[in-house]
């Protein structure tokens, strides 16, 4: 291609408190329409706006996390603008001072490090939501006034896969960060994508053409990639880009015209007067920063030798990930931990519901279950099972007595259980000096039938075959 693309990503994710951005009403997902509002939030003549603390400081540790310059003095401004989900005719966002400037963060492309630069990141209020029926509008205003952060980047991307790496790797960080949901397909993490495309080797940029409120990873890769082909096809043809506003269309997998942009608009930004410029609190700025997630697979990488792969698989998961590092603490055996929460805990975690994982399987459940495994107490087959039981809640060292699943590792125990096979069993010893590979597997078979299954199988297999090779 001729071309390169140039794209900027904005994305809007909504902030975990208990209430809302300038009042007192709960911020909750999914309640009755119209229900979690209160006269503020409806913008009620007399009312006044009041800053939730946690959400600055929500968003305080987001802009930390993205390594932005802090504006230390918190301020607010007016975006003016009319439209039917916004009561008050008028948005409270931070235009001229945002919380933090200049960022640079740090993602995965596949296993290659990208810096993203971060152009801003700011405070503001969420919106109404709109349901167009055939002839009418439905709002609810459950979400107007729910705390939003806007993260906006510098045009650094070129193409879907670093654009969908960068909005998983936000998506992620406000999970660790304890600050969001992250959960696109409700709504509370959403992005626009502004696209433009110029010649190789040329700085200028493009027209400019934006994707609204793409809801899922996937479709943001699949977005970028369609509308690169669709505008080069136009300039191919020697055809204007226009400078439109789209959405992207999951059924016919390609971008549609919303409508045209006329123009810049005049939002008449002014300093809010409701609420003064406030100094924000020192326990907040000097909040210490948390492990990010490029940075937790960078650690397993380094300190634990992992593979990238295994490490981004463990990471992506920051409960399961959490609950990696507290087994740890008990056992130094790295590759067995990461198995059986990889392959095993991750494909049933959804199981658990809303109860916390170490409440589900306590640590302490997890690290006697792993030592029976490492001492050979249980085999396999039996750690399958005891695994099944300790998901409803039971002690796996209960559950191994309560079945009697003790394997036996004792070689002079074993070597007794062989004798007595061949024992009743001689043409065994025949048939293995005629080298029928059958006659192993059989005594290893009457071993396990002596020994209720308790016979440790591997050690046992080894022992048959000393003993058969000796009575030839």
């Amino acid at each position: 291609m001729k071309y390169e693309a140039v794209i900027g990503i904005e994305i809007h994710a909504e902030l975990k408190t208990n209430t809302k951005m300038y009042s007192g009403a709960p911020s909750v997902y999914g309640a009755t329409p119209n229900t979690a509002i209160n006269e503020i939030d409806l913008a009620y003549p007399g009312t006044m706006p009041f800053v939730n603390e946690k959400a600055v400081r929500y968003g305080h540790r987001i802009a930390k996390a993205l390594n932005c310059k802090i504006e230390p003095v918190l301020r607010f401004d007016r975006k003016n603008y009319f439209y039917s989900d916004l009561p008050k005719g008028y948005q409270i966002t931070q235009e001229y001072h945002p919380l933090g400037t200049k960022g640079v963060f740090s993602i995965y492309v596949d296993e290659a490090i990208m810096d993203v630069r971060i152009h801003r990141i700011h405070l503001e209020e969420d919106t109404a939501k709109q349901f167009h029926e055939d002839n009418h509008t439905l709002i609810d205003f459950n979400r107007s006034g729910t705390p939003l952060v806007e993260i906006v980047t510098e045009a650094d991307f070129r193409n879907g896969k670093q654009a969908a790496s960068y909005v998983d790797a936000i998506r992620q960080l406000v999970i660790y960060l304890g600050v969001g949901d992250g959960k696109m397909a409700e709504g509370s993490l959403r992005c626009d994508v502004n696209i433009s495309l110029r010649e190789k080797g040329t700085e200028a940029f493009g027209t400019k053409v934006e994707i609204k409120n793409l809801n899922s990873i996937s479709n943001i890769e699949k977005a970028v990639e369609f509308e690169i082909k669709r505008q080069a096809e136009l300039l191919d043809n020697n055809q204007e880009v226009e400078s439109d506003t789209r959405r992207f269309d999951e059924k016919t997998q390609t971008t549609i015209l919303m409508r045209k942009k006329d123009g810049v608009i005049d939002y008449r930004y002014l300093p809010d007067a409701l609420i003064p410029p406030t100094q924000i609190p020192d326990d907040i700025l000097n909040e210490v920063a948390l492990e990010t997630p490029v940075a937790r697979v960078n650690r397993y990488k380094e300190a634990l030798e992992m593979s990238h792969y295994d490490a981004v698989v463990l990471t992506r998961n920051k409960e399961a990930s959490d609950y990696f590092d507290a087994v740890l603490n008990h056992t130094d055996n790295t590759k067995l931990v990461l198995n059986w929460i990889t392959q095993e805990l991750l494909s049933v975690i959804d199981q658990k519901g809303d109860t916390p994982l170490n409440e589900w399987i306590p640590v302490t459940h997890f690290v006697d279950f792993l030592k029976a495994i490492e001492s050979k107490e249980i085999s396999s087959r039996q750690a399958k099972e005891v695994f099944d039981e300790m998901q409803k809640g039971k002690d796996p060292k209960k559950i191994i007595k309560e079945k009697g699943m003790v394997q036996v590792g004792d070689e002079d125990t074993i070597k007794a259980w062989i004798l007595q096979a061949l024992e009743e069993n001689p043409r065994a010893i025949e048939d293995h000096r005629n080298g029928l590979p059958s006659a192993q597997k059989f005594v290893t078979g009457q071993v396990m039938r002596l020994s209720k299954g308790q016979a440790n199988p591997q050690f046992t297999n080894k022992l048959v075959k000393e003993l058969l090779d000796k009575a030839i």
